[in-house]
């Protein structure tokens, strides 16, 4: 059932189903006339190859209102991979590129700037990002960049309509839009989410108090989704994080530069489905225990940052915080689960908690370790400052790219 909710101090807008998708799409195409929008997708060789991705290009021809819309291909290091990627956007016309990041144009770059001592030399979503705002950035008519990933099993426009809108129209001043949705089947899914961030947060604010940040992260309703958009001055501001800890340390980045009263989250959909990771308790360098270590870490050195002082026995409370909080959450998801009709194990969930709640230790001694790790991707404004023309130059690289391998 919608609500109106409003907690803390970004907005929350809403999904009321009460409005059509083409009167959406109208009053979009109206709003970027004046306000054009570029769209970013990172994407793999093997989540090109999926059907998500054929739906989504299949609904963004219509989304006529999608100014420029950039590809950002990456583990992908055969030719094929580049030549069947702009095969499958020849239906989206000029206005879509592909920027392969495995390229050797692309990762020349990369070199050249890692010898200038950018901290660029670990691949992933997060350096592909930063590469496709590099990108938009040579085009200083737009306002704005979306994201949003390319595995999502039931996209429709009707997701792209609603987080774009709150960038665009001439009547709202956000500065940044984070989506939130539900993550469910015929289960609850999100466990990053629902078992570690949440009870997490609740436990920090229990053992170092109200601080400002993290109430800021508690507000937002799914904080590691993969969808948001930024207007071009913030993206062109922000550093981004390079590992797993990206969607959070995004919203740390938006914290620092810009006002909460220029945030918002928005509700895309009532469900949403997409790749699940594995849970990884024999291995806690890969799957949700490595996505846990580096949220944490990233929460930790953001705190650090703000001036909260963090001692070994802090991380000992902390975790025994947590496991009250999370267990707490483990019998209210329980509940939920049993009134709406949902397959529920509990004894998984248990197994979740406990594995998280080694992670939080280790991110804890990482941080003792070396308290300003996990170094960021540098802004484009310290790039720009040292290589102006960069942006430029990756738009000539696609370009080029296109010529020699399509």
């Amino acid at each position: 059932m919608p609500d109106f909710s409003q907690r803390g101090t970004i907005t929350t807008l809403h999904d009321l189903s009460q409005v059509k998708l083409t009167v959406l799409e109208e009053t979009l195409r109206e709003a970027t006339r004046k306000s054009p929008i570029g769209l970013v997708l990172p994407v793999t060789a093997s989540d090109m190859r999926a059907d998500p991705f054929e739906q989504i290009v299949e609904q963004l021809v219509e989304a006529d209102y999608i100014h420029s819309i950039v590809v950002t291909l990456g583990l992908a290091p055969e030719v094929d991979d580049y030549r069947e990627t702009v095969a499958k956007l020849e239906r989206l016309g000029p206005r879509a590129q592909v920027l392969w990041t495995d390229g050797p144009r692309v990762s020349a770059m990369y070199g050249r700037l890692i010898e200038d001592g950018f901290s660029l030399s670990t691949p992933g979503k997060g350096r592909s990002v930063w590469t496709a705002f590099g990108y938009l950035l040579a085009d200083r008519s737009l306002k704005a960049f979306v994201l949003h990933d390319c595995d999502i099993v039931d996209y429709d426009r009707l997701l792209l309509t609603r987080l774009c809108l709150p960038m665009a129209h001439s009547s709202l001043d956000f500065d940044f839009c984070k989506a939130y949705y539900a993550r469910v089947t015929d289960r609850m899914h999100g466990r990053a989410v629902r078992l570690l961030v949440a009870p997490l947060l609740k436990s920090l604010i229990t053992v170092w108090g109200a601080d400002e940040f993290l109430q800021y992260l508690d507000a937002f309703r799914y904080p590691l989704s993969g969808e948001f958009a930024v207007t071009a001055s913030l993206a062109r501001s922000n550093r981004i994080p390079s590992d797993w800890g990206l969607e959070v340390g995004t919203l740390a980045e938006v914290f620092r530069n810009t006002s909460q009263k220029r945030v918002c989250q928005v509700d895309l959909c009532r469900f949403y489905e997409h790749k699940h990771q594995s849970l990884s308790l024999d291995d806690p360098t890969k799957g949700l225990m490595k996505m846990a270590t580096d949220i944490c870490a990233s929460v930790f050195r953001t705190l650090a940052s703000r001036g909260t002082v963090l001692h070994a026995e802090h991380f000992a409370t902390l975790r025994a915080a947590y496991l009250r909080a999370a267990q707490d959450a483990i019998r209210q998801y329980h509940a939920d689960a049993v009134v709406n009709g949902l397959r529920f194990n509990r004894h998984d969930e248990e197994q979740a908690v406990d594995g998280f709640s080694r992670q939080i230790g280790i991110a804890g001694e990482a941080f003792l370790a070396d308290p300003a790790g996990g170094v960021a991707i540098p802004n484009w404004s310290r790039v720009l400052a040292a290589s102006p023309d960069c942006p430029e130059q990756l738009r000539e690289m696609v370009a080029q790219d296109r010529a020699e391998y399509a």
